[in-house]
């Protein structure tokens, strides 16, 4: 056996836990999975073709760091009619997908020992990337009330201390579908600006609500543009893009020039004809993005109602997302139980270890599926637990 030569901050780093279950299940035909974050339905139509034409138009060059004008006009459009305030394309990054951008956004403006506050249970990547960069991080738990998840609001501000960096912010939460309040935006905020500590949001999840309105609430119409607030995004999940691997920044415009140079040493450019792609899902995506709110708002009751209909199963209700995050009474050992459930009964979920030690003991469900295949999937957990 080789020793290992890495740096000790990337020996320390936790293996993704979904990852291994997947793995674990990988290439078994009788598997229902439910464990990674993904519809079951593949890209619009009308996206697949506009990046099938420019494919076979020979768009396979090169393009700007920052990504190509066009897009970023199309997403300053989208983004200021979404959010009802302009933003520019002055502000505009694209990205090789929304880690990549959480990436990108770690690099320029953490460094090794600066503290970070992240709130948990949280998908990995968002506290394993602070600490590949030799962070400090600190999480502030969700808790559990009326049914729901929420943020102790007075524990984030005591965690926002003077020699904070950054605080991530990922609204709606993956895996729990907590989402921010709008009235909690500006103590927040003001806290960030009292200690010039720099507010990420991680706003993948934020066209999938399932109360009023069609986006979840923002910090990008609270703050001045010149302010240390980012939001980092994706095609991924609204317009069911997963596998494309393109996302966005929008950053103070003192930030765009130097994250073009992040970006250029890291991964030069975004694909020509991927942003063809992203391009139509901007200008004529409305709908499907609509279409899918629908979908999965019925299939979260689907799966939570049968959820709570099991002995001995809690399911807090989520406001955004496309996840049950949900526990059965005695488990200690999510990765022990996403195993047996993959043994017994062939079904593949996410452990909740893989969110952190505050996930533990809970698993997460994907509903974003045809109602058929969440049917079956709950049948066979239904099976499970009887047993």
């Amino acid at each position: 056996m080789f020793e290992s030569i890495a740096r000790p901050e990337v020996l320390s780093l936790r293996a993704s836990k979904i990852r291994e279950i997947a793995n674990a299940g990988m290439g078994r035909q009788d598997i229902l999975a439910f464990w990674v974050g993904e519809s079951d339905q593949p890209t619009p139509a009308f996206i697949r073709e506009a990046t099938a034409q420019a494919l076979l138009d020979g768009q396979t060059y090169y393009t700007p760091n920052l990504g190509r004008a066009d897009l970023r006009e199309a997403l300053s459009a989208y983004l200021t009619t979404l959010h009802g305030r302009a933003i520019g394309t002055e502000r505009l990054v694209i990205a090789n997908s929304g880690v990549n951008a959480l990436m990108l956004v770690s690099q320029a403006v953490i460094s090794p020992g600066d503290k970070v506050v992240v709130t948990a249970p949280i998908w990995p990547n968002v506290v394993e990337i602070p600490r590949i960069l030799s962070a400090r991080m600190t999480t502030v738990a969700l808790e559990r009330a009326q049914g729901r998840w929420r943020l102790d609001l007075d524990r984030l501000m005591d965690a926002l201390t003077p020699d904070t960096k950054a605080l991530f912010l990922n609204s709606p939460n993956n895996p729990t579908g907590w989402t921010l309040p709008a009235q909690d935006r500006a103590a927040i905020l003001e806290r960030c600006r009292k200690y010039g500590i720099w507010l990420i949001a991680d706003d993948v999840y934020e066209r999938l609500i399932f109360g009023e309105g069609t986006s979840a609430p923002s910090f990008l119409p609270l703050a001045d543009e010149g302010e240390r607030v980012i939001s980092t995004n994706t095609f991924s999940k609204a317009w069911r893009m997963t596998g494309w691997r393109l996302g966005w920044m929008v950053l103070p415009p003192s930030l765009v020039e130097a994250m073009g140079v992040v970006v250029e040493y890291n991964t030069s450019c975004a694909p020509d004809f991927i942003q063809t792609g992203a391009v139509a899902a901007l200008s004529r995506g409305e709908e499907s993005v609509a279409a899918l709110r629908a979908e999965l708002r019925a299939s979260r009751d689907q799966v939570l109602g049968a959820l709570r209909d099991m002995p001995g199963v809690e399911a807090p209700e989520p406001e955004g997302g496309m996840y049950a995050f949900f526990r059965i009474e005695g488990c200690t050992d999510s990765l022990a139980l996403a195993r047996q459930l993959i043994a017994g009964v062939a079904l593949g979920l996410a452990p909740g270890a893989a969110f952190g030690d505050e996930g533990e003991g809970w698993l997460r469900w994907c509903f974003a599926h045809r109602p058929e295949k969440n049917a079956a999937g709950l049948e066979r957990l239904a099976g499970f637990l009887k047993r």
